[in-house]
C-alpha cells in the first residue's frame, strides 16, 4: 500500500538503476508442495488464533478434504483510491513472497495524467520510484528508514498470504476470544500484528506500530491499521478484499487525516 507520507526527495536525472521486476520476484518463489492439514494448527493457541487461520486458509467446502496448498507467494490485482492532495484513482498489481520481498506496482491518476511506479522490499532493501507518464521522475526514495517502513508493511500484508502466518517462527498469542497478536520478525525488525477476529474467524481489523513519517517531521513508530469491509475466497484462501488503511489507527485522527488508502482486491493467485 503506497503512502505519500513515506516522503522521498524530488529527483532529477539521478534515477535508481536497479530495477526488480514483478515477474522476477514471482518466479523466484518456491512452488508450494504441501497441502493444509488441521494438524498444522496444533502448535497454535486454541480458540481465536486457530479460528482465524482455519477460516483464512481452508474455505468451508474444504472442511472434510483440505486441498489448499501452503502457498509461498501471492499475486494480487487491485484498484481503489489513494490520498495524494485529494483522493486519486489507482490500479495496481502486487507480489508478496514470504520472507523474500514484495513489490507494489501501480498507475495513479493525478489531474488526468498517469503517474507510474512502484514501492518494493527486495533483497533486504526498501525503495520507491514514481514517474509522470512513466518517463519524468517525480519521486524516489531509499535508505534505512524506507526499508524499515517497508518491512512493517510487508509483514502487515501477510493477511493476504495467510500461509505465512503458520510458520513456527511466528509467535502467536490469544489475547481474548476476539483478539490475537502475531509477532513477526524479518531482517531484524519485529512487528507485533494485532488482529480483531469475528465469530466465524473473519478478519475485521489489523493494526501495528509502523516506522514512518506521517507528518513530515521525522521518522518514528506510529499506529497503522486496516479496517476490513469485505472478504473473498481465492484458491481456498479467504482474505480481505475491500479495506481502508492509514495512520493514527485507533484514534479520531485516523478518519480525519490518517486514512490514505482504500482498495478492492480483484484477483489473487497463489503459488
Amino acid at each position: 500500500m503506497r503512502d505519500n507520507v513515506m516522503r522521498g526527495k524530488l529527483m532529477g536525472d539521478n534515477v535508481m538503476s536497479q530495477k526488480i521486476s514483478l515477474n522476477r520476484l514471482w518466479q523466484s518463489a518456491p512452488q508450494a508442495e504441501q497441502f493444509f492439514q488441521p494438524a498444522d494448527l496444533l502448535h497454535l493457541p486454541d480458540n481465536v488464533v486457530r479460528r482465524y487461520l482455519k477460516h483464512a486458509i481452508a474455505s468451508q467446502e474444504m472442511a472434510i478434504a483440505p486441498k489448499t496448498t501452503l502457498a509461498t507467494a501471492v499475486r494480487l490485482k487491485m484498484h481503489g483510491e489513494i490520498k495524494l492532495k485529494g483522493w486519486r484513482w489507482f490500479r495496481a498489481e502486487q507480489v508478496i513472497c514470504y520472507r523474500r520481498g514484495m513489490i507494489w506496482q501501480a498507475t495513479v491518476r493525478m489531474n488526468g495524467l498517469p503517474i507510474i511506479g512502484w514501492d518494493r522490499l527486495v533483497e533486504g532493501q526498501g525503495a520507491m520510484q514514481w514517474k509522470l507518464l512513466g518517463l519524468l521522475p517525480v519521486m524516489q526514495a531509499q535508505g534505512s528508514d524506507i526499508t524499515r517502513s517497508a518491512i512493517g508493511r510487508m509483514q502487515g500484508e501477510y493477511v493476504w498470504l495467510p500461509s505465512a502466518l503458520l510458520d513456527t517462527a511466528v509467535q502467536w498469542q490469544a489475547l481474548d476470544d476476539t483478539h490475537a497478536c502475531a509477532e513477526l520478525t524479518l531482517l531484524g525488525e519485529t512487528t507485533p500484528l494485532h488482529l480483531s477476529i469475528g465469530e466465524t474467524g473473519q478478519l475485521q481489523q489489523g493494526c501495528f506500530k509502523r516506522w514512518g513519517d506521517p507528518e513530515g517531521k521525522g521518522f518514528r513508530y506510529e499506529n497503522f491499521g486496516v479496517i476490513v469491509e469485505k472478504e473473498g475466497t481465492f484458491s481456498g484462501y479467504t482474505i480481505p478484499t475491500e479495506l481502508r488503511a492509514g495512520w493514527y489507527f485507533g484514534s479520531d485522527r485516523f478518519e480525519s487525516e490518517g486514512e490514505f488508502f482504500r482498495a478492492t482486491i480483484d484477483e489473487a493467485v497463489y503459488q
